[in-house]
C-alpha cells in the first residue's frame, strides 16, 4: 500500500519541478522631471573670523631624579694576530 502511494507522489513532484517558470521582467520607470543643470559659480565670499585660542591644559609633576649607576665594563678590543 505504501509503495502504491509513493509512486504517484514522486511523479507529481517530478513533473511539477519540470514547468517551465515564466521569466519576469522589470519595466523601467518613466523618468520624473529632467535634472536641473547648475549654473556657473557664484563670487567666493569673505574669510571667517579667526576662532579663541584654546585654554592651556595642566602641566605634570616634577620626577624624581635618577639614582646614578655602574657603568658596564666594556670588552677590549680585537688584538691583530701574531706573525
Amino acid at each position: 500500500m505504501n509503495r502504491s502511494m509513493l509512486m504517484p507522489l514522486l511523479l507529481a513532484a517530478l513533473s511539477l519541478a519540470a514547468c517551465d517558470k515564466p521569466t519576469m521582467v522589470n519595466v523601467p520607470a518613466a523618468p520624473a522631471a529632467p535634472a536641473a543643470v547648475p549654473g556657473p559659480p557664484g563670487p567666493q565670499g569673505a574669510t571667517g573670523v579667526q576662532g579663541n585660542q584654546g585654554a592651556t591644559g595642566t602641566t605634570g609633576d616634577k620626577g624624581e631624579a635618577g639614582k646614578a649607576g655602574v657603568a658596564a665594563p666594556t670588552a677590549p678590543a680585537p688584538q691583530p694576530p701574531a706573525k
